[in-house]
């Protein structure tokens, strides 16, 4: 007879390897034990146009965070808000989106609990799941959960925040950030070719990295790296959001300026990149997410199919 051991048992599942028994409750260093919660699933509107397609993406929002950025959008999440699902629940919720026309299944910052995700994506799969499956993650992937995920991802979204040491221990709580998440996404490429459909991406890695206001020797050197590593072998996503959240004083108190956005389009054509995406300037907070509500997006981008506090269509 061979015994299974779980990967959650001495839990090496991410680049923290925190080794704690998340099997038998012990938390992690991403707060979360062996259960899978979930914070919120819905159809989302306002990702790039090869990922929204004509339907939407059905986003799954997974609750706890290996990370931990200093202004992290979705903090809440890795704040104690969620709710505990079964792997059936889970297909459910997979089938509900699809049911209401999601061109994929988005999941979001779901790293740590790649094991049962996949679990949960093969019994949907088995039930007639047919949209490609979307890994969208902080990058800070461990090679574990990237073996776990190999055969159930579709398409790889992964960040680039930084590849200055520096800046991943003042904003994103680990000093190894620039050489996982480069190991990372250099591994997702090598798992999935760039494959875009008539309106969809359905396979392949598109890149995202977040300008972060007065700090555009970082953006460069992503940037710089992504031409000479990615370029033609994934699309990049070019994102000017960064909102102050106030979780640490530490970080830009104001958001990015015309003059740097204008300085940012103009490394694009440095580095000659234009395979992907660039965001309009975004500035307010009134797009923020507040996943203590039925929908935490605003009604334009946003359609609730599951929240924690609510069953499958049951949103009030």
């Amino acid at each position: 007879m061979v015994t299974t051991i779980s990967p959650y048992a001495h839990c090496l599942l991410c680049p923290r390897k925190c080794g704690a028994n998340r099997e038998e409750g012990q938390l992690g260093y991403c707060g979360e034990t062996s259960a899978l919660r979930l914070g919120f699933a819905g159809i989302h509107r306002g990702e790039e146009p090869p990922i929204t397609g004509r339907g939407g993406s059905g986003t799954i929002f997974i609750s706890g965070c290996n990370l931990g950025c200093a202004f992290c959008q979705n903090y809440q999440l890795w704040n104690g808000i969620g709710r505990t699902v079964s792997l059936n629940e889970f297909a459910e919720i997979c089938f509900a989106l699809q049911n209401k026309g999601a061109c994929n299944i988005n999941i979001v910052t779901g790293s740590h609990a790649a094991p049962a995700l996949c679990e949960g994506i093969a019994e949907a799969r088995k039930r007639g799941l047919s949209i490609p499956v979307l890994w969208n993650s902080s990058g800070y992937d461990g090679i574990e959960s990237l073996k776990i995920l190999k055969d159930t991802v579709d398409v790889y979204l992964p960040d680039l925040k930084t590849l200055d040491s520096d800046l991943s221990v003042r904003f994103f709580n680990a000093p190894d950030y620039p050489e996982i998440a480069a190991c990372t996404i250099l591994k997702m490429m090598e798992y999935r070719e760039l494959n875009l459909g008539a309106e969809t991406m359905i396979g392949g890695v598109m890149i995202r990295h977040l300008v972060i206001p007065g700090y555009l020797a970082n953006t460069r050197q992503v940037l710089k790296w992504f031409s000479e590593q990615c370029r033609g072998r994934a699309l990049l996503s070019l994102m000017t959001q960064y909102t102050p959240v106030y979780l640490n004083k530490n970080i830009p108190d104001r958001f990015v300026s015309d003059s740097e956005y204008e300085e940012v389009l103009l490394m694009l054509d440095e580095f000659k990149i234009d395979d992907g995406f660039c965001q309009e300037l975004v500035t307010g907070s009134d797009w923020l997410p507040d996943f203590r509500r039925p929908n935490p997006f605003s009604s334009e981008l946003s359609v609730p199919v599951w929240h924690w506090k609510h069953k499958v269509d049951n949103i009030v």
